[in-house]
């Protein structure tokens, strides 16, 4: 290589070093140190979908399972008053629902609505959640079936489930011929309180079938402390009970 063709390369460099110094750095500077926003509408910073997925608290709906409804039942309390109660399956792990608006409508025999009733419910990650509508007013019409729905999108989000640190023991039913009761305790197995407690009980007969429902509150419950939980009803069972499930339904809490 010539004088002359060393000098224009050596002159070329030089433009290209000023220009990564001059224009490369702030670049640099702004990409890795201006916070990922997930909230500019674009698909960047490994999302999958625009503010969906990959640092964001939002997740891509295309990469989930679609939450479940594995049965929805209406169960009399007495005639005229019933309480509605829908099983909600969600398989993803880590991701959850915070909030999401949902619809009970109960039916008689010539499907004919009788009632409805809305309200909002989470969907806690990689469980089932139930729901549960109480004391729904149907006045002198009977119930025969009825149908659970969400009426707006699921928000699905990167969330952990709360419930597990919950544990419930020692249940007891009694009194089913008379004014049946369900009692047990739940203990708090975490290091910190838990506040805003739901518990649904869900009774069935020895064949499987769900046939009365009730739920319960709980407004705190410290670390490493218990709490006794009741479920009563006003009539009795009109049939034998077989098992007695009690699930705790608790806010996700984020990552």
């Amino acid at each position: 290589m010539s004088w002359a063709s060393r000098r224009r390369t050596s002159y070329a460099l030089g433009v290209i070093i000023f220009f990564l110094v001059v224009i490369g750095g702030p670049l640099a500077y702004w990409y890795f140190s201006i916070p990922a926003s997930c909230t500019d509408g674009i698909q960047n910073q490994g999302e999958t979908k625009p503010d969906r997925g990959g640092p964001c608290p939002l997740l891509d709906t295309s990469a989930l399972s679609p939450a479940s409804i594995l049965w929805t039942r209406a169960f009399r309390v007495r005639d005229g008053s019933y309480n509605a109660v829908a099983y909600i399956q969600n398989q993803n792990i880590n991701a959850g629902v915070t909030q999401v608006a949902y619809r009970f409508g109960l039916y008689d025999a010539n499907n004919v609505l009788v009632a409805e009733k809305i309200g909002m419910t989470p969907l806690m990650p990689s469980t089932i959640t139930p729901v549960f509508s109480g004391a729904v007013d149907t006045g002198n019409r009977v119930v025969t079936h009825a149908y659970f729905e969400f009426t707006e999108p699921l928000k699905w989000q990167r969330l952990s489930d709360t419930s597990t640190m919950l544990s419930i023991h020692d249940t007891t039913l009694s009194d089913e011929a008379t004014v049946p009761r369900v009692e047990a305790t739940v203990t708090n197995t975490s290091v910190k309180k838990l506040s805003h407690l739901i518990f649904i009980v869900t009774i069935f007969d020895p064949a499987g079938n769900a046939f009365a429902a009730s739920q319960t509150a709980v407004d705190s419950l410290e670390a490493a402390t218990s709490s006794p939980i009741t479920f009563t009803w006003p009539d009795p069972f009109r049939v034998p009970a077989g098992r007695v499930d009690i699930r705790a339904v608790t806010a996700p809490a984020a990552f």
